[in-house]
């Protein structure tokens, strides 16, 4: 297989059970249906943060049995829309930087107006403490999520030659390019330790069968590199809100991301450095 050549999709060690099984094949048949209308990629990520704010405001402002229920649906329906969102651009031949940049933008917004929503809820029975709280936890969302982004994508590239907003060289301008550059400095912070990858990839472009070598072994080192990134991507995240929801307090989703998840988070970064130390010799040795 021609690791250089684009894929449409994730491989199957990107994807986790709910992924692989509901979200993805769902969002693929939702972009097959929006390819003949003028619906565009850009529009569908608005919708999938408006489907986000919705589950906020059932939540947070609603709070019935039956509209924590509904919350818990609408977000966990928003995986099937953030996936449409790539697929369609990849089928319509929209795929660019730019449209990355939006996705991304769609994400963490709807997103930061749902913690904003959940700390108003939680204000109102134990204070300004929510607020320390909901902003914890709202960092170390950011943290966590750029970390295990960061990682499958650099990962994807390694493996398969899918570039993203990290290989653009003419990226997006005005606000949007500000925010992009702003992304790959936290990643660069957080996911440092693949850089010494990145720069023996470059190098092997013009080797297309080095560059095969590379990707072979990186996807063997998948199971053990993708490990804990995937546990702090969307979709425990949104069972664990659905499940504090239930409980009665988002108090609990908040505890948990600042506590479990940055405590893999930490642990994440630790090993990824020895992980790519590894990798790297391994592409050394294949040299000698």
């Amino acid at each position: 297989m021609d690791v250089r050549a684009t894929v449409t999709g994730k491989p199957r060690e990107l994807q986790g059970f709910l992924n692989r099984t509901i979200y993805h094949p769902a969002a693929r048949r939702l972009a097959g249906v929006l390819v003949p209308t003028p619906v565009t990629p850009n529009m569908v990520s608005v919708f999938g943060a408006v489907m986000v704010i919705t589950a906020g405001v059932l939540y947070a402002r609603v709070g019935t049995t039956a509209a924590v229920l509904a919350g818990f649906a609408t977000h966990l329906l928003w995986h099937v829309v953030d996936g449409a969102d790539g697929d369609l651009a990849r089928l319509t031949g929209r795929a660019s930087a730019s449209g990355e940049v939006v996705d991304g933008l769609c994400d963490y917004g709807g997103h930061v107006a749902l913690y904003v929503l959940l700390g108003s809820a939680l204000d109102d029975v134990i204070g300004s403490l929510a607020w320390v709280l909901a902003v914890g936890a709202g960092v170390s969302r950011v943290a966590q999520s750029v970390f295990a982004e960061s990682s499958r994508r650099s990962y994807q590239w390694w493996a398969y030659g899918v570039p993203w907003l990290q290989q653009q060289r003419a990226g997006p301008t005005g606000i949007g390019g500000a925010l992009g550059r702003l992304y790959l400095a936290v990643s660069g912070v957080l996911t440092g330790a693949t850089a010494r990858i990145n720069a023996v990839v470059s190098s092997a472009e013009v080797d297309p069968a080095e560059r095969q070598r590379i990707g072979r072994l990186a996807r063997e080192a998948a199971p053990s590199f993708l490990l804990l990134p995937g546990t702090l991507g969307a979709n425990p995240r949104t069972i664990i809100l659905g499940l504090s929801m239930m409980a009665g307090s988002p108090i609990w989703f908040f505890l948990v991301e600042i506590t479990v998840l940055n405590l893999l988070l930490v642990t994440g970064i630790a090993r990824q450095h020895a992980q790519c130390r590894r990798l790297v010799d391994l592409i050394g040795r294949g040299r000698n």
